[in-house]
């Protein structure tokens, strides 16, 4: 990318989250500027021009060679037809042009995504859709309340725990797709089960076409990271894009390649490969998601019924979706000198959500490797968004009779390529090195996905905080000897660290022989509550009893101001431990 082209996109991207305004006012409510920030594609298009074009329709269309293959294939994660692959691959390139303050990102079906569908919904097309609006919804309103900072409390520990857990779930269960096995069950340890005991059912012409296009697949990934290495070889530049564009679209070459040969040997009428099959041809119609199902029997399941089957998929789902996009936005935002909006991608997000489930979408978010083939082709503006959606459209409006010949052997190829980057074996000892006990939320997280996806996360968020919460209830307390004993808590004191600090105390001062004052050093002690206020009332109490001192040393002006509004009996405060040193010494009894 040219060096002014790439300075007017930093300069455009790079100022959207910067305040607005400096007071709300009815007047700053509807100006210009305000509704730049709801709409970031205004501060880009005014100056849209003829080599951004450019660039943004090569960026579209490399990118759209990669998302059909991945949406055919991530549907099968999902358990639903191919086409709603496609379908959900549809509506983020538009709404993300109008919305997103990234110009790499790219919206659609992923394989964590499906994968989490499918452990809340089984593989129920009309509940996949009403999943889809539910979780837009959420995901707009927290948008709209700027609750983004809820993803802080998902750890990173957490977060590789899971996507290491899901990369081998979701790879470990295509492979009865290689051997071309069937009725081998969704949950991971009974598929493992019977992968294995099926395994002399394995069909040749599966097996065979199943390796060829990993092996295609590994050496054409392995060429494309040859080209930026040192030791290269001396390409042409011909030759050097011609490699680039044949590595880049790898995945719909191999998928387009092993449905020729299907094609083939069905013409002839002999059934070597699995074959995707009958899928709906055309688009999909624009109408209001599901609202109620029904079952096999014909019964009617209502709303009420469906959301509370959800369960807490439809809290974890959403997170992971903004978690998974915000991230992947952040990191291509810093890689190529612009800044986003986190709050404005929470709500580009949930309205590609919403919208999705009006064309019989599932749940979508970010796409790693998409956004990067997306970045590397030189997107200039998130428009390269609209070029995507457009192969999609056409994919689904002419070439869906061609989809019935594709093996789901190539498809299973694909999956498995995408998801093995995303098993960091390198994290492990990582975290031993640097901090062993991080390794906890990890391991519960990553064993825990295994059992349920949706399970793991919670599990790994509540492994976290407990292990937070014990750092809030045992506060560090560092002491030494100055002739009182002085006491340095390393944080904030609040309710769950009153009977610790209490403890300590009575245990260092009140029942030594003969009792001892005590210097409190607070200079790192920014909080403290009302839980506190009532054990420090006591304890001044029993060191007067005693006759001995507590004094507070070094106390924040805020920290202060709660003590005085409490009106503590024999409070003592001074400047620095100095200070409370010599008020001991000048307050010893005489002998």
């Amino acid at each position: 990318m040219p060096d002014n082209t790439h300075k007017a996109l930093t300069s455009n991207f790079g100022s959207m989250d910067q305040p607005l305004v400096e007071q709300v006012s009815v007047r700053s409510c509807c100006s210009y500027s305000t509704l730049r920030a709801w709409l970031p594609i205004l501060s880009w298009l005014p100056r849209y021009n003829l080599k951004w074009l450019q660039m943004d329709v090569l960026a579209g269309i490399t990118v759209g060679l990669t998302a059909v293959p991945q949406a055919l294939a991530y549907a099968e994660i999902a358990g639903l037809p191919v086409q709603y692959g496609l379908y959900s691959a549809i509506m983020g390139g538009f709404i993300y042009t109008l919305l997103g303050t990234s110009k790499d990102v790219t919206l659609g079906p992923t394989a964590i995504m499906s994968l989490l569908c499918f452990s809340v919904v089984g593989g129920q097309p009309h509940r996949a859709v009403l999943l889809s609006c539910l979780c837009g919804l959420i995901q707009a309103t927290m948008a709209l309340l700027r609750l983004g900072f809820l993803l802080d409390f998902i750890s990173f520990p957490v977060i590789k725990g899971f996507t290491c857990a899901a990369a081998v779930t979701i790879g470990f269960g295509q492979v009865k797709n290689i051997l071309g096995l069937k009725g081998i069950p969704h949950e991971f340890s009974l598929a493992v089960y019977y992968t294995f005991y099926k395994i002399p059912e394995a069909r040749i012409g599966d097996v065979v076409l199943g390796l060829l296009c990993l092996g295609v697949l590994v050496m054409l990934l392995f060429m494309k990271a040859t080209l930026g290495s040192d030791d290269s070889p001396p390409y042409s530049r011909v030759a050097r894009k011609l490699v680039w564009a044949v590595a880049t679209t790898r995945n719909a070459l191999v998928v387009m390649a092993a449905a020729i040969v299907a094609y083939s040997w069905e013409a002839y009428d002999h059934h070597v490969f699995s074959i995707t099959g009958e899928s709906t041809q055309g688009l999909p119609p624009f109408r209001l998601p599901p609202t109620s199902d029904t079952t096999a029997n014909g019964s009617i399941v209502s709303f009420g019924e469906i959301v509370e089957g959800f369960g807490g998929g439809l809290a974890v789902i959403p997170l992971m979706g903004l978690l998974e996009s915000i991230a992947i936005a952040k990191a291509f935002a810093s890689q190529n000198g612009y800044r986003i909006d986190a709050n404005q991608e929470l709500l580009a997000i949930g309205v590609t959500n919403i919208m999705g489930s009006f064309v019989s979408a599932y749940p979508v978010t970010g796409s790693f490797g998409r956004t990067a083939v997306n970045s590397q082709t030189g997107v200039c503006t998130p428009a390269g968004g609209i070029v995507t959606s457009a192969i999609v459209l056409l994919s689904l409006a002419f070439l869906m009779p061609a989809f019935y010949y594709i093996p789901k052997a190539s498809l299973a190829a694909v999956i498995i390529c995408a998801v093995a980057p995303m098993v960091d074996y390198r994290i492990v000892t990582k975290m031993w090195r640097i901090r062993k006990l991080d390794l906890l939320p990890f391991v519960v997280t990553f064993l825990t996905s295994f059992w349920q996806v949706q399970y793991g996360i919670i599990a790994g968020v509540a492994v976290s905080g407990a292990l937070l919460l014990y750092n809030v209830a045992r506060p560090q307390i560092k002491m030494w000897d100055h002739g009182m004993l002085v006491m340095e808590p390393s944080s904030g004191l609040s309710f769950p660290a009153t009977e610790y600090l209490s403890h300590i105390i009575h245990t260092q001062a009140l029942q030594a022989f003969p009792p001892r004052s005590v210097v409190l050093d607070c200079h790192h002690v920014s909080t403290i509550d009302y839980t506190v206020i009532t054990e420090l009332r006591d304890l001044l109490a029993q060191f007067k009893l005693r006759n001995v001192q507590l004094i507070f040393s070094r106390l924040q002006p805020s920290v202060l101001e709660v003590l005085l509004a409490a009106d503590l009996q024999a409070l003592r405060y001074t400047d620095s431990v100095e200070a409370a040193l010599q008020l001991e010494s000048e307050n010893l009894p005489d002998d």
